[in-house]
């Protein structure tokens, strides 16, 4: 935190250094250095490119430097090439043999139907009419520019309102499947 004279308490000034500081000269020496990598530490590796990480590891850099490769053109995409037909998508699963079933094997699953969906009431099917319907007659009287009256914005908030209400109140809650509610996990 930098303290400044007037906020100094005791009053005295602050000491000044015996060594002037000479900025021009601290720039300059950063401007000759611009640019300039610093040796890697003794023992490190150097990083390898993603075209050469599939190459054996190289000797650190305190220790003679690696026999020249052979140049190798670039690649464009990933480290790891397949050959044609070798990738990991051309991979099928074999047939299975019919040493492989059993006798309770019948070699193939066939789910049974499913229940069919329950019959919505009437009651239901108007009030999600009204939820869907009321906003949709809004957003097209405003796609329309038909005039906003009075009845045509009752008829889309209230029957959204109106639907919404009807659905939340006819639903069903689980008391009524439970018998004996507080009596915990029965085993």
């Amino acid at each position: 935190m930098a303290e400044h004279d007037s906020d100094r308490e005791d009053g005295t000034e602050p000491e000044e250094q015996s060594v002037p500081f000479d900025e021009a000269a601290a720039w300059a020496a950063i401007v000759a250095g611009y640019g300039d990598e610093p040796p890697d530490p003794p023992g490190a590796k150097p990083f390898k490119s993603v075209e050469d990480l599939a190459l054996l590891e190289p000797e650190t850099n305190d220790d003679e430097p690696a026999p020249e490769q052979p140049a190798r053109p670039a690649s464009l995409g990933g480290s790891v090439a397949f050959a044609p037909g070798v990738g990991p998508r051309d991979y099928s699963t074999p047939e299975p043999a019919e040493d492989d079933l059993g006798e309770d094997d019948e070699g193939h699953f066939v789910p049974p139907e499913p229940p069919p969906l329950p019959a919505a009431d009437t009651t239901a099917k108007f009030a999600w009419l009204a939820v869907v319907g009321g906003p949709l007659l809004l957003l097209l009287a405003v796609l329309l520019r038909w005039d906003m009256t009075w009845w045509l914005a009752t008829t889309g908030i209230g029957g959204f309102l109106g639907g919404f209400a009807t659905l939340v109140v006819r639903m069903k809650t689980d008391d009524e499947d439970d018998g004996d509610p507080g009596r915990g996990a029965v085993v």
